[in-house]
Formats: C-alpha cells, sequence, structure tokens
C-alpha cells in the first residue's frame, strides 16, 4: 500500500473527514485532499503527528500496510500469543504500538486544566481580597485610624482585583487563541477519565458548599453569641467563602473539561465566524470579567463599607469601564498584529 492508501484507510478507521483532521495537524483541508491524491507529501512533523495520532511506526505509514499490522495484532490478541512488534529499519520511527485510542497530539488537557486554575484562582482572589480588607472596617477590626482603614480597605480590594484581572486576561486570550489554532480536538477521553471528572465535581461541590455553610453557621454564631457582626468574623467569612466559590468553580470547569463535543462546537462555531466577530467574542469575555468584579467591589464598599471613602463606590464601575476600554485596545491590537503574519 502506499502512503495515500494508508492515510484513507487510517481515517476511515475513525470515521474522521478531512476537515476534521486537517484541524489535528494545522494544515487546510485542501492538504489532506492533495496528500490523498498523490499531488503533494507531507513534510516529516506532519507524518510524524500523524504516527503519533493514529498509532502506527513511521515505516508502516509511509511504505508499510497498516491494515496487515492490525491484522495479525488482532489474531495475536485472539490467540493469547504476544503481540507482535514491528521491525525498527533505518530511519524509521517506533513511535507507539499501533491502537485505535485517540492521543492528545493537540495538548487540549494540558491547556484545559491550566485554564481551570487560572480562572478559579482569579474567582478566588477577587472574594478574599474583600475578605481581607474587612479586616480593617467597622468594630472589632484590626486597630488604625479611620482613614488609614478606609484607604487599607480599599487598597486590599483593588490589589484582589488587580490579581484577579492578572488571572483572568491572559486566561481568556489564551483560551481564544488555543480555540483558533485548534478548532477541532479529537475526543481522546476515556470513559475512566469521565467518571474521574464526575467523581472530583462530587467531592469539590460537597467541599466547597461545605465551606460556605460552615461560613454561614460561623457569621451566625458570631452575631448570636459573640455580638459581633463587623471586623474580623466578617472577614474571615468571606475568606472562607472564598475557598468554597473557588472549589465549587474548579470542579464545574474540572467537569467540563472532558466534554470535547462542546468545545468542538464553540471552537468550529469561533472559527467560521470572521475575524472581527472572534475579537468582539474575546472583548465581551474580558469586559464581561472585569464589570462582574467591578460590580462586587463597588457593591461590597456600599453594603460593608458605608459607600466606602467618601462615598465613592461608584467609582468602581468608573474605573471597569476604563479597563475595558484600554482590554478592547489591546485585544484589537493583538489580532490586527496576527492577521499581518
Amino acid at each position: 500500500m502506499t502512503f495515500r492508501d494508508n492515510l484513507q484507510y487510517l481515517r476511515a478507521q475513525r470515521n474522521m473527514t478531512q476537515e476534521q483532521l486537517a484541524m489535528l495537524l494545522g494544515v487546510s483541508r485542501q492538504a489532506i485532499s492533495k496528500w490523498e491524491g498523490d499531488k503533494a507529501y507531507p513534510e516529516m512533523d506532519k507524518l510524524l503527528m500523524m504516527c503519533d495520532l493514529f498509532g502506527v511506526t513511521l515505516d508502516d505509514l509511509v511504505i508499510g500496510d497498516v491494515r496487515d499490522g492490525r491484522a495479525e495484532t488482532a489474531a495475536a490478541d485472539d490467540t493469547g500469543d504476544e503481540r507482535p512488534k514491528a521491525p525498527v529499519g533505518a530511519g524509521a520511527t517506533m513511535l507507539a504500538e499501533p491502537s485505535a485510542l485517540p492521543q492528545d497530539i493537540t495538548g487540549y488537557d494540558e491547556h484545559m486544566r491550566s485554564f481551570d486554575r487560572k480562572i478559579c484562582a482569579g474567582v478566588f482572589a477577587v472574594i478574599f481580597g474583600v475578605g481581607v480588607g474587612l479586616l480593617f472596617d467597622g468594630d472589632n477590626s484590626v486597630p488604625v485610624s479611620a482613614s488609614i482603614g478606609e484607604f487599607l480597605v480599599f487598597l486590599c480590594i483593588s490589589i484582589g482585583v488587580l490579581v484577579a484581572l492578572a488571572f483572568f486576561v491572559p486566561a481568556g486570550l489564551g483560551h481564544a487563541e488555543f480555540m483558533r489554532r485548534h478548532p477541532f480536538v479529537e475526543d481522546f477521553y476515556t470513559g475512566e477519565d469521565r467518571r474521574q471528572a464526575a467523581h472530583t465535581l462530587a467531592v469539590s461541590l460537597i467541599f466547597g458548599v461545605g465551606l460556605i455553610l460552615i461560613a454561614c453557621g460561623f457569621m451566625v454564631y458570631a452575631d448570636g453569641v459573640m455580638h459581633m457582626d463587623e471586623g474580623w468574623p466578617v472577614a474571615l467569612f468571606m475568606m472562607i467563602v472564598a475557598g468554597g466559590v473557588a472549589a465549587c468553580t474548579y470542579g464545574g470547569m474540572n467537569y467540563a473539561r472532558v466534554n470535547v463535543e462542546e468545545y468542538n462546537k464553540a471552537a468550529i462555531r469561533e472559527e467560521r465566524s470572521r475575524s472581527m466577530d472572534t475579537v468582539e467574542g474575546v472583548n465581551g469575555a474580558i469586559c464581561g470579567t472585569i464589570m462582574i468584579v467591578a460590580t462586587i467591589v463597588g457593591l461590597s464598599m456600599l453594603f460593608f463599607f458605608d459607600g466606602g471613602p467618601k462615598g465613592m463606590f461608584w467609582m468602581s464601575w468608573v474605573i471597569g469601564g476604563l479597563l475595558c476600554a484600554i482590554a478592547s485596545i489591546v485585544t484589537n491590537a493583538i489580532a490586527e498584529r496576527r492577521d499581518r503574519r
């Protein structure tokens, strides 16, 4: 068999279209069509990616017969004999045992795990920053003057917001770029992977909701028994809640990670949209996150800090609007630079 025949056979075994294979390899659909029509030949890095994807050796893919190799493997498995090893000649590379299991050649799992961690860390930073700020507000707080206390409250919340943005913005931009480069990911997760993700979701929800209930119970005790509804008890309440919310967020995002089909739907919609629509979508996600953070800060200052310094709680929305404008300028500049490449 020729390389063309092997490629067509392997693709058919996976029920994979030319477009899907092209997305996995980072080439155009026309390139796959030329390879299968003997009008062009892939570069070495693409050959190695295909070997890793289909679980065959380089020799078998280029000059061998992948059907014979799989048939021999199946026969050996049925008779209980040891699986035969393919010969490795000069220039040949053994990449994997013949296998029908898909491989994560795009780095999807590592990317999504990193994305989940960054989003959860940002959520934790916002709420925890508010909690630290409450240590300097009202009765039972750290003993400082009123003016210094207001400044420290504002400083803690601002640091929490900035830390959150340091996680949110790179995570959002990185995820949008990953979806642009990989509009299709072959589902490589096994049933065991999905069961593990479901188990992690259950544990995270139990742990997170448990922390929130403990925090609520502590506040009831502090208010009813200790007669404290300001200062360090409220600060501790918010800090514990921060951990609970972050745990629940992580469990949900980790469970969504193994839903590759949903990712593909979203990524393909993004790929088929215009470049401007993509930029607007990223801008919308970033600005939406910024305004959510601004709302949390503004409402926290309004209800917990008597409107903030000089009643300027409304400034959080003004600052949020300015950050949205800056984010739009930056993402548009990145998109224009990418298009010029």
